[in-house]
């Protein structure tokens, strides 16, 4: 069973890196509100097919929570692929990855911010590692530049993204008791619903760019891997070994990324990106061990 939560977890992961380049590849093609809107039409129909029965059986626990599933969706879900895609406009496939390596740490300052989780020694070591490689990276292998707030526009909007998804994560202990198709497709469906006010924008901005032939497979790649494929097998690992042991293996989305990147956007790895990515992982090892309490 567990050989078996492995693959899963690890196709789910590649997946999602795979969503990284193809925010890349979108760039002539579609544009970035254009990408999020479609991708959610036809993920939202995909999800409802399968999950509707269930939905049925939970409407009366999901009418009480409304507003919770909208707060999901709009955020971990719109948000979250919004800013990725808007970044990958200023910015590498590579950077985006290896800064999507920072949400672990996020989550934890987020968790001891609003619940007080108790803080240990490695969870500060390893929170120190991944603000090193994010300031790395963002600086471009010159951290001095930092000083003089010589950012690229790219990374920046990408630290939203991580905190979008930090967030979501976070208020997610506030989930109900519904079946886990439920849990991916209320959200999924006001993900949709969310992203209609901004594709209303890029229209009334002239600035929408509707999807052309390699628009099209970025939008289904988006739909069916990175949204429905990965959702359950991720939830498929979940269920067999545990959130805690699932959990660990989206770190493998950064590495996936960043390898992807290499070798389907031919885009070249830097010292300091390879550097900054070894941080950012060495640090959330290091948070993991959470051997010895601060005091």
């Amino acid at each position: 069973m567990s050989s078996k939560a492995y693959i899963a977890l690890i196709i789910a992961t590649l997946c999602w890196g795979g969503n990284t380049v193809a925010g890349k590849l979108a760039i002539g093609h579609i544009s970035p509100m254009a990408f999020t809107f479609l991708r959610w039409v036809f993920a939202v129909a995909m999800i409802f097919a399968i999950s509707l029965p269930q939905l049925i059986r939970d409407w009366p626990i999901v009418r009480q929570r409304l507003p919770y599933f909208f707060v999901l969706g709009s955020v971990g879900y719109t948000a979250f692929n919004v800013f990725l895609y808007t970044a990958l406009k200023h910015t590498s496939a590579i950077n985006a990855a290896v800064i999507q390596a920072g949400i672990p740490m996020v989550i934890f300052v987020l968790n001891f911010m609003l619940f007080r989780t108790r803080v240990f020694v490695g969870q500060i070591a390893g929170f120190c590692l991944t603000i090193a490689g994010v300031g790395l990276l963002a600086s471009h292998g010159d951290p001095i530049s930092l000083l003089q707030l010589d950012m690229n526009v790219g990374d920046a909007i990408m630290l939203l993204a991580v905190l979008a998804y930090a967030i979501y994560t976070v208020i997610l202990r506030w989930k109900p008791a519904v079946d886990w198709r439920t849990l991916m497709a209320i959200p999924a469906f006001f993900a949709l619903v969310s992203s209609v006010p901004l594709i209303g924008w890029e229209v009334s901005q002239d600035t929408v760019l509707w999807p052309d032939q390699t628009g099209w497979v970025l939008v289904f790649y988006a739909a069916i891997f990175a949204s429905l494929v990965a959702q359950i097998l991720f939830i498929r690992g979940v269920e067999q070994i545990g959130a805690n042991r699932a959990g660990l293996f989206i770190n493998l989305v950064p590495v996936f990324g960043t390898l992807l990147s290499v070798a389907v956007l031919g885009e070249t790895l830097h010292t300091y990106q390879l550097i900054a990515l070894f941080l950012t992982l060495a640090g959330i090892a290091v948070a993991e061990r959470k051997k010895t309490p601060a005091s």
